[in-house]
């Protein structure tokens, strides 16, 4: 679902009252809360060079129930925290603010804002991605790839250190709402403060130019998800002595993904997340801990278990990652053109009411949510290089299906108060949400 042409802001209110919780109120923001941060320790644990969760659930149930003696032990609790290892993070955290303010970038402008304004972003994620990676290579080149040890060597610290730091952010942000005239996100300033922490009280937190939201977007964590990536290579050369193709394969997806979404950064400021999402608990974990820390997990499994798939394995992996790819990237590609009134290819659309045209063929005639469907099938080509011993690394694919479903859900929510009867007749037109003639 996409649509077209601009419209006058309504009557403004910098502050109203939501009228509703989602994820299940305060009690599934709790849940949410407590569930990030387990289950990316528990990724980090439940795997280990000796032996990973086995297939069937039987003897997964099994495993863990041994390896939950662990952790009755003080050393083990211990382990979870080095305050080198928060001074490494946050070096790289502050390295990426310096290349936010310092480095030159395209002027952008946002979505129109409720009281009919725009804020202007800098468009600097690309080069400081680039930056990034010239650092890393000119320092192996000149001293090998040891400094990269640092990151499996700390992993569970790091993942520590990232977790305490997107918690005082998200604390911060929360208790600056408070200072001024704030614009609230709509569904954050709820009667219940925790909830109002978890979900994003500030629309669009902002320190003078710099906008907190959109800088942990796309800068420090999804970065960092690829330097990790190359940790793992350098952790797999120097346990084996060379780089497996299925690793080759796993850290090219992720480092595609990552360099099309930063080359692509404008395209973020017209998703949910920048237009609609308050700067919470929710998306500073998201961000700062889950994206770096899980989405890296099957680099993180293949250095700990090296395997080849050989050619015609490649060559399987490969085909459904270029499937994902073109259909991720056509679709988004339709819409962005839709929407700046650049209808090449003649694309049909829906007039509604409010003065706006909903697309109704091409990608966006085939299901409400084509993108959806482009990005879980590379999901899935990220996951195959690892064989089917364990069933850890597939549990990317099958949490990123529970969450485009849900942001699905969240659309089409939003979209049937937006639209209203509108809404109704365009999913007669475009009636399977993400993928066409299944759901």
């Amino acid at each position: 679902m996409t649509e077209s042409s601009k419209q006058p802001a309504a009557a403004y209110v910098a502050a109203p009252r939501s009228l509703h919780y989602e994820f299940g109120g305060p009690a599934g923001a709790l849940g949410v809360t407590l569930a990030v941060p387990f289950f990316t320790y528990w990724l980090a644990f439940a795997c280990t060079e000796a032996q990973c969760p086995p297939w069937p659930m039987s003897r997964f149930i099994e495993f863990h129930a041994d390896g939950l003696k662990a952790m009755r032990t003080e050393k083990w609790w211990e382990s979870l925290w080095s305050w080198e290892a928060f001074a490494v993070y946050m070096g790289w955290y502050l390295f990426c603010v310096v290349c936010d303010i310092a480095l030159p970038g395209k002027e952008v402008q946002g979505a129109q804002l409720r009281n009919g304004k725009r804020l202007t972003y800098t468009m600097n994620a690309f080069s400081t991605m680039m930056l990034t990676f010239a650092l890393i290579g000119a320092w192996t080149y000149k001293f090998g790839p040891n400094a990269l040890l640092y990151i499996p060597y700390h992993w569970p610290q790091l993942i520590s250190a990232a977790l305490a730091w997107s918690t005082f952010l998200a604390t911060f942000v929360f208790f600056q709402s408070y200072i001024g005239d704030q614009m609230l996100a709509l569904g954050g300033n709820t009667d219940n403060a925790f909830y109002n922490w978890f979900i994003g009280r500030n629309l669009n937190p902002r320190l003078g130019d710099f906008d907190i939201k959109a800088f942990n977007e796309m800068r420090p964590g999804l970065i960092l998800w690829i330097v990790i990536d190359f940790s793992m290579m350098a952790y797999q050369y120097a346990t084996i002595g060379r780089v497996t193709d299925s690793m080759i394969l796993t850290v090219a997806f992720h480092s595609w993904y990552v360099f099309d979404a930063e080359f692509n950064e404008p395209a973020i400021l017209t998703t949910m997340d920048i237009t609609t999402d308050g700067f919470g608990f929710m998306l500073s974990v998201g961000d700062l801990l889950w994206v770096p820390f899980t989405y890296s997990y099957t680099a993180y499994y293949l250095a700990l278990h090296p395997k080849d798939i050989g050619l015609l394995g490649c060559a399987g992996v490969v085909a459904v990652q270029l499937l994902g790819y073109w259909i991720f990237r056509s679709s988004n590609n339709e819409k962005n053109e839709f929407r700046l009134g650049r209808n090449a290819k003649n694309l049909q659309s829906f007039q509604t009411e409010r003065g706006t045209r909903l697309l109704t063929s091409g990608w966006w005639g085939r299901s409400r949510h084509p993108n959806y469907l482009g990005d879980w099938i590379m999901a899935w080509a990220w996951c195959l290089p690892c064989g089917f011993t364990t069933p850890l690394p597939y549990f990317y694919p099958i949490y990123f299906a529970v969450l485009l479903v849900h942001r699905q859900q969240r659309d089409d929510e939003a979209c049937a108060h937006k639209y209203k009867k509108d809404w109704e007749t365009y999913k007669k037109l475009v009636p399977w949400k993400i993928i066409p003639y299944v759901y």
